[in-house]
C-alpha cells in the first residue's frame, strides 16, 4: 500500500503541470501576431500588383513569405494543441469532426518528429527565398543557408530513426501487461493462439492499463456483449502478426483500437487479399468495442444477405433495420467472395444508407471500393460513397497467412 504523504507529494508535483498552461496561451497570442503579419504582407502584395510595381521576382518572394508565415503558424498549432494534450491535460476531442488525424495518437516521440519535419519545411522555404533572390544574396549567406538546411534534414532523419525503436519499446511495455492481467482476472478466453497456431501473434499498442492494485473482477457485461456479438472466434489486436502483411498502417489500427470511432459513428473498411488478417482485425476491433460498452453484431456478407432477405420477405425490413440501431457497431465480413443479384444488392444499400451517420460499420473485402460494382452492380457507387464518407480505409497487402503456414509445414 502506498504511503499517504508520498502519494500527496506525487499528486502535488503532478499538479504543477498546469504551470505550463499560460505558456500555451502565450503561443496562442503569438499565433494572432502571425495572422496580423500574414494579412499585412498580403495587403502589400495586392497593392503592389494593382499599382503595376510588382515584378515576377517580387511576387515570388512575397508568396514565399506568406507560405513561410502559414508554415510557422502550423508549427505553432502543432505545439499548442499537441503539447497541451501531451504534457498538460487531455482536450477531449474524441468524436469531433474536426479532430486532427495526428492528435489521437500523439505522444512525445510523434510530436518531436512532426516538429522536426515542420522545421525542415520552413528551412526549405527560407532557402528557396535566398535562391530566388540570388542576385541580392551573398555567396557566404547561400553557403551557410544550405549547410544549416542540411543540418536540419540530418537532425530530422536521426530523430525519426531513433523514434522508431523508442516507440517499439513503448509498445512492448504497454502490451506485456495485458496478457498477465487477463490471466490473473480469469478471462475464459484470454489465452489466444500463439505463433505456429492458426492465428498470428505480435503486439499492437493496447489501451492504457490500470496501476497495480487489487485484481478487478472480469467485466461480466462486456463478456456478455462479446458472446452476443456472434464472433466466429475471439481475437485481440495484441495477437495480430504485424510482420505478415507487406503493407499495413499500424498507427491507424492502433488508433482504431481505442474504439472512439464507434461513438463518432465512423466506419472502418479493411481491404486486402484472402488470408491477410482482415477478419482478425475486424473481430479484434469488435471485441474492443464490446469492452468499451458498445453492443456489436458480427456476420458474413452472405449471412447478412440471408437475414435481410428474410426480413423483406416477411414484410418487416424497416423494423429489422430499426432494430439493428440498438447495435452501435455492425461487422460485415467477406464482401466480394460472392456476387449478389440486384435485389440483394439493394438490401445492402438499404443497410448502408440506414446506418449512414447513425451507426458504425466495419467491412472486410478482398477488393477496393472502386471495384464493388463487381459484387453489387449498379448500386455499388452510391453504397461506397456513403460508406467511405466517414471511414478509415485500411489496406493490407501480402500473401495468405494460412497458405504460407501450409507451405512451411509441407516443406518441413
Amino acid at each position: 500500500m502506498q504511503n499517504t504523504p508520498t502519494t500527496t507529494l506525487g499528486y502535488a508535483l503532478f499538479a504543477t503541470r498546469w504551470l505550463q498552461a499560460p505558456l500555451y496561451f502565450g503561443l496562442v497570442a503569438a499565433q494572432g501576431v502571425y495572422v496580423y503579419k500574414f494579412f499585412k504582407e498580403l495587403w502589400t502584395l495586392i497593392l503592389m500588383c494593382v499599382s503595376g510595381h510588382a515584378t515576377e521576382t517580387y511576387v515570388m518572394l512575397a508568396v514565399l513569405k506568406l507560405v513561410d508565415v502559414v508554415m510557422i503558424a502550423n508549427l505553432l498549432i502543432m505545439v499548442i494543441v499537441g503539447g497541451y494534450e501531451t504534457f498538460v491535460s487531455r482536450i477531449g476531442l474524441q468524436g469531433h469532426r474536426d479532430q486532427p488525424e495526428w492528435l489521437s495518437h500523439v505522444n512525445s516521440n510523434v510530436l518531436k518528429v512532426k516538429l522536426a519535419t515542420a522545421i525542415v519545411g520552413i528551412s526549405s522555404v527560407h532557402l528557396l527565398q535566398m535562391f530566388v533572390d540570388v542576385h541580392h544574396t551573398s555567396h557566404h549567406s547561400l553557403l551557410w543557408g544550405t549547410v544549416i538546411h542540411m543540418a536540419f534534414i540530418a537532425s530530422a532523419a536521426i530523430l525519426a530513426y531513433m523514434s522508431g525503436p523508442m516507440a517499439a519499446q513503448s509498445d512492448r511495455g504497454h502490451t506485456d501487461r495485458p496478457h498477465t492481467d487477463h490471466a490473473q482476472a480469469g478471462h475464459p478466453q484470454a489465452v489466444l493462439p500463439r505463433p505456429g497456431q492458426d492465428t498470428p501473434a505480435i503486439t499492437l499498442p493496447s489501451p492504457r492499463q490500470p496501476e497495480p492494485g487489487p485484481v478487478p473482477e472480469p467485466d461480466a457485461d462486456a463478456e456478455a456483449r462479446i458472446r452476443a456479438a456472434g464472433f466466429p472466434a475471439r481475437k485481440q489486436l495484441e495477437d495480430f502478426d504485424q510482420q505478415h502483411p507487406r503493407g499495413f498502417d499500424r498507427e491507424t489500427v492502433a488508433r482504431l483500437g481505442k474504439a472512439d470511432f464507434v461513438a463518432a459513428r465512423r466506419n472502418v473498411v479493411f481491404v486486402g487479399p484472402t488470408g491477410t488478417g482482415k477478419t482478425h482485425l475486424a473481430v479484434a476491433l469488435g471485441v474492443r468495442a464490446c469492452q468499451a460498452g458498445h453492443r456489436v453484431l458480427f456476420a458474413t456478407a452472405a449471412d447478412w444477405a440471408a437475414r435481410l432477405s428474410e426480413a423483406r420477405a416477411a414484410g418487416r425490413l424497416d423494423a429489422e433495420l430499426a432494430a439493428l440501431d440498438e447495435h452501435p457497431l455492425l461487422i460485415v465480413d467477406e464482401i466480394g467472395y460472392t456476387p449478389f443479384d440486384a435485389a440483394t444488392a439493394g438490401l445492402f444499400f438499404r443497410l448502408v444508407a440506414h446506418r449512414y451517420e447513425r451507426g458504425s460499420l466495419i467491412v472486410t473485402s478482398d477488393r477496393p471500393l472502386g471495384r464493388w460494382d463487381e459484387v453489387f452492380g449498379a448500386s455499388a457507387p452510391a453504397m461506397a460513397d456513403r460508406l467511405a464518407h466517414h471511414a478509415e480505409v485500411v489496406r493490407l497487402e501480402g500473401d495468405s497467412y494460412r497458405t504460407r503456414r501450409a507451405t512451411a509445414a509441407w516443406t518441413d
